[in-house]
């Protein structure tokens, strides 16, 4: 059981990790930590750089460290399970896990990135229910995003990634989707551009659920230009560091509506917050100290 936190680290502090590479400019820490504070629960979260050369070991150190768990980001998500003793049903279905969590040395993986995701389209009033989107990515964060969307009632979905070793599993997503909802869902070769200036044209809601945009990757985006985009396009990136990107720079040039990643880091953090510690996150607390804490960077 967590112990009270007076914001001292001492002999009984708990330790949550998040792995991946790069992750130095992540503000999950600051958030968990922050949230964490305010709920008096005497555990702190650290980042440590951890990709798949490295992985197995890390895992095992939440197991050694006694360790309350840990987030996973890129490029862990979609390889970490085969360490694991359990899948919840989530992450055995998307293939992917974002939080880890020990009990007693038994390892078990959880996937809270579409669930945050869908909670913070909900928490902008953007209801997709019943309507057509266009998911560019097929890694770990974006195959989250597209069976949560088609779980909860996403009309249609089109896929788009390079052909790379990810095209495969945007292929399997899309049977998924077909074997498990209702929703019709079909992928196509990014470098197709006439498939995807009829796809985007056709849809409701555009996102980004690649890591162009992020470092090393800032200033760069899949979408060939702005012509692609209109003012009734709803644009949508989980890149939160920086907090404008290419792709919403060119949305925001074009009229649409936009949303950073930053909605989806406080929920999925919400959704893993509780998973380690049985208690709710305060949302809108969060919500005011991003906020503020953005404002000052």
């Amino acid at each position: 059981m967590l112990m009270e936190n007076d914001s001292t680290i001492n002999g009984y502090t708990e330790l949550v990790g998040l792995m991946a590479n790069p992750i130095r400019h992540s503000n999950s820490p600051a958030m968990q930590n922050e949230a964490f504070r305010m709920a008096g629960i005497n555990c702190i979260q650290l980042a440590f750089e951890v990709d798949q050369t490295n992985l197995k070991d890390a895992v095992q150190a939440i197991r050694t460290l006694g360790m309350r768990g840990s987030n996973v980001s890129m490029p862990n998500k979609t390889v970490v399970g085969q360490y694991l003793d359990n899948l919840s049903s989530e992450a055995q279905l998307i293939g992917s896990v974002n939080t880890i969590v020990n009990d007693n040395g038994v390892l078990t993986g959880y996937c809270t990135d579409g669930i945050g995701y869908m909670a913070a389209l909900k928490d902008q009033g953007i209801d997709v229910r019943g309507k057509k989107i266009t998911v560019v990515g097929a890694g770990g964060a974006a195959t989250a995003i597209q069976i949560q969307a088609a779980l909860d009632g996403v009309g249609e979905i089109a896929i788009f990634n390079m052909k790379d070793q990810f095209y495969v599993a945007g292929q399997e997503t899309v049977q998924k989707i077909r074997e498990h909802t209702s929703c019709k869902a079909a992928i196509y070769d990014l470098a197709n551009h006439e498939a995807l200036r009829r796809e985007i044209s056709e849809s409701f809601l555009l996102a980004n659920a690649t890591g162009l945009g992020m470092k090393p990757y800032e200033g760069i985006t899949w979408l060939p230009d702005i012509g692609y985009l209109r003012p009734d396009l709803i644009v949508t990136d989980t890149v939160y560091a920086p907090s404008m990107t290419k792709l919403l720079e060119m949305a925001r040039e074009a009229g649409c509506r936009y949303m950073n990643g930053i909605g989806m880091m406080l929920f999925q953090g919400a959704a893993a917050f509780k998973l380690w510690t049985g208690q709710e996150m305060d949302v809108e607390y969060m919500k005011r100290w991003i906020g503020a804490k953005l404002n000052r960077q």
